[in-house]
């Protein structure tokens, strides 16, 4: 199984880029983790909603671009369903019936554009807070090792 994790945004905090590798070295266990970090587009200190829609369109380009052929695409929005972490699993486990490749994208401090949610199998919330992104990737990260380890009968979910 290769698992993509697309991000717009550079992880900057030792903190956050510690806890990201500590997931992906054990999701090793299940699955290769590939993270691709996108540059969030630039905008003004107080963008246009036009301005906002210009950038996300252009993020939304770079993201259908490093979306690996075949896979089977996860978008992280607010309006996504919530579900619990057997819920996940399972379906993570359909998706993976389908598919040897999954696609999870994080979007930036604006989100993402609505063509990369349409794109997506699954719009998936982590919750009705609002999380830094950079939280969120560690946040999706825990939440994958969980799932596998659910799929695979491990201790970690106990």
């Amino acid at each position: 199984m290769d698992v993509t994790l697309i991000c717009v945004g550079k992880l900057k905090e030792r903190y956050f880029k510690d806890a990201c590798g500590e997931y992906i070295k054990r999701l090793g266990a299940f699955c290769r983790v590939n993270v691709v970090e996108l540059g969030e587009e630039r905008k003004d200190a107080d963008p246009s909603p036009a301005l906002v829609e210009a950038a996300l369109l252009r993020e939304a380009a770079a993201i259908m671009r490093a979306v690996p052929k075949g896979a089977a695409l996860i978008a992280l929005c607010v309006e996504g369903r919530e579900m619990s972490s057997e819920k996940l699993a399972g379906k993570l486990s359909e998706l993976m019936q389908s598919s040897s490749r999954l696609c999870l994208v994080i979007g930036g401090s604006d989100g993402l554009h609505e063509s990369v949610k349409a794109a997506a199998s699954l719009r998936l919330s982590m919750s009705p807070m609002t999380f830094p992104h950079h939280l969120a990737r560690v946040m999706v990260l825990e939440q994958l090792y969980r799932a596998f380890s659910i799929l695979n009968n491990g201790k970690y979910h106990k």
